[in-house]
């Protein structure tokens, strides 16, 4: 090789030598913050798990009819309640690490579509965190526990299906009893089990055109169905009628006050003559409003604005009832309740525009600024709204009971709409168990280890029963798996803890959804491999 060439080589070399050698004292590129903190491997769902762990732990004294209440208080605004709603618990924590937000997203999801078991399905989801757990420290990939549980959860869901049964109005009084019991309002499941079911047969099954007044005296077994609404508002005179039979209801969606002309002119009055002829325009067109409105045949007037006070007077004189400032929601179960059309134009309105019902009748209170009046409509011939007043003098069980309440008519109502009843008392469960364990036993691959641990997630669910009835679990589990495998098909844990027949009875469509939003969080939980956090927590 020529001199020169040889040269350069050593002169590259040299330089490329000098180059590494600054390259490597130079600081390293910086992706993430000094603060962020980096999660990975095993360590990541070991902390989704204890997370979920203890979400499921702060609950799991509450499932059943031997669950015990929470007492949540808020230092903020002091406010307390005792409850065992998983929805209202879950919903009151404040809740930190992000596997917790997953399973109150996944609480409040359910909440929304069935109304009731929500406990049920975050205990679920935890034990089936807790299962896969074992199954990862055995080697297991996540994605073949991914399948396993999907495949299970489909099994059970098909058991479901096979084992539902058409609603009676027996087995819907069962379903809200199931609902009632456990809870503050268990004192008096009859009377509200039978409201429950009575409610929804007239609103066709829809819990939304249920509402809820509390009376705030008596007990609940006062409790009773109103065809009608309830609503607190200040009555505007107190020599208004107290009470209309027949009532003729109009409902107007605005103010009731003559129709105002608005124009830009200057009039310049000469004489008092002709102040009086204002003046007398203005009485004339309320007596003209007043003749169309009571000509409808109307006798109480019911608006969302203000009414104007020589209106109110006329129609007073006439022995009718005028209610202002009614919320647009109220105004509206006003029109559902009673049948009447919502009048946009006073000077519109006629006799077809007009609502029935059987009473009208108030209640006036002392004026204080949170008690209000109250305006009752009963017996309306038709209603799409009606009222489920509960009785009660102790505030914090009164708002249990109607937390209670719209649990049984959510619950209650899935039942009559899809006309599908399962077995409760943990019998549905355990017999999806069986039915999971017993196709798992034709399966060649590892799948097999995530199936059969889903069938003992499922358990948890009588297992907490007995747990919280003080029984023995590990006997009362054996025997459950026995009687089934005998072919008792509602064998349950009974309210005192022991295995036979089960009285319990709750919507298909609630124990489907349960399972497949816990199998959904879970394999949603599985699927992450590391956590970063950017405060560094």
């Amino acid at each position: 090789m020529p001199i020169g060439h040889r040269e350069g080589f050593m002169s590259t070399a040299l330089a490329e030598s000098i180059m590494g050698d600054e390259g490597a004292g130079s600081p390293p590129v910086v992706i993430l913050r000094e603060e962020t903190n980096v999660t990975s491997g095993t360590a990541v769902q070991e902390s989704l798990i204890a997370a979920a762990r203890v979400v499921a732990d702060i609950l799991r004294p509450t499932y059943g009819p031997r669950g015990l209440d929470k007492m949540l208080y808020n230092p903020v605004d002091g406010r307390t309640a005792v409850t065992n709603d998983g929805a209202k618990i879950v919903a009151e924590l404040m809740i930190k690490h992000p596997a917790g937000k997953m399973l109150a997203a996944m609480a409040e999801s359910h909440e929304n579509s069935c109304g009731d078991g929500v406990t049920g399905t975050i205990l679920l989801s935890t034990e089936l965190l807790i299962e896969a757990g074992r199954l990862l420290e055995k080697g297991l990939h996540p994605l073949t526990v991914i399948d396993g549980y999907n495949k299970a959860c489909s099994i059970a869901l098909d058991t479901i299906s096979e084992l539902a049964m058409p609603s009676t109005p027996d087995l819907l009084e069962q379903v809200a009893i199931t609902s009632l019991t456990g809870k503050g309002a268990e004192g008096a499941v009859g009377v509200l089990s039978k409201m429950i079911v009575e409610a929804l047969n007239m609103v066709e099954a829809d819990a939304d055109f249920i509402t809820m007044h509390k009376t705030n005296v008596g007990s609940l077994v006062d409790s009773k169905l109103i065809h009608g609404i309830v609503v607190r508002r200040r009555i505007l005179l107190d020599a208004l009628p107290s009470q209309i039979d027949d009532a003729k209801v109009a409902t107007i969606n605005g103010d009731l006050v003559p129709r105002k002309q608005i124009r830009s002119a200057e009039i310049e009055i000469e004489h008092t003559s002709q102040l009086d002829a204002f003046l007398e325009a203005e009485e004339a067109t309320r007596d003209s409003l007043a003749k169309t409105l009571l000509a409808s045949g109307a006798n109480v007037f019911i608006c969302s604005g203000s009414v104007d006070k020589g209106l109110f007077h006329r129609l007073m004189r006439a022995g009718c009832f005028v209610a202002g400032e009614f919320d647009i929601q109220e105004l509206r179960n006003t029109s559902l309740a009673t049948g009447a059309r919502i009048i946009e134009h006073i000077a519109d309105i006629s006799s077809d525009d007009i609502g029935l019902a059987g009473r009208l009748s108030t209640e006036r209170r002392t004026p204080t600024d949170q008690v209000e009046d109250i305006i009752r409509l009963e017996s309306c011939p038709s209603p799409k709204v009606v009222t489920c007043e509960i009785g009660g003098a102790n505030n914090l069980a009164a708002e249990e009971a109607i937390r209670a309440i719209h649990d049984g008519l959510r619950a209650t109502g899935m039942a009559i709409r899809h006309n599908r009843i399962i077995h409760g008392g943990g019998a549905t469960s355990m017999a999806c168990a069986l039915a999971i364990r017993e196709t798992a036993e034709h399966e060649a691959g590892r799948n097999r280890l995530a199936m059969e641990s889903f069938a003992c997630a499922l358990e948890t669910i009588p297992t907490t029963l007995a747990q919280n009835a003080g029984a023995d679990v590990l006997d009362r589990i054996l025997e459950l798996r026995a009687a089934h495998r005998n072919g008792i098909g509602d064998a349950g844990i009974t309210a005192n803890g022991e295995v036979g027949p089960t009285v319990a009875k709750e919507a298909a469509n609630n124990l489907e959804s349960a399972l497949s939003a816990a199998t959904e969080t879970c394999t949603s939980m599985l699927r992450i491999d590391q956590v970063v956090s950017a405060r560094g927590d």
